[in-house]
């Protein structure tokens, strides 16, 4: 038990295909990638590099 295996993955998928439907999912997948991407921008933040280039200007 909590093992997933390709059953359960099958199955999941299958439902988010009957919940979204076959043309939402590539707009739901970019959805998700461009949040990854934001998320990583943010977590590379580093308020010392921020006051660096604010004094420049």
């Amino acid at each position: 038990m909590g093992k997933i295996g390709l059953t359960e993955i099958i199955l999941i998928l299958l439902v988010v295909v009957l919940l979204f439907g076959g043309r939402k999912i590539p707009e739901l997948m970019k959805g998700i990638g461009q949040g990854m991407k934001e998320f990583k921008k943010a977590s590379k933040f580093n308020p010392e590099e921020e006051n660096k280039t604010t004094n420049k200007e």
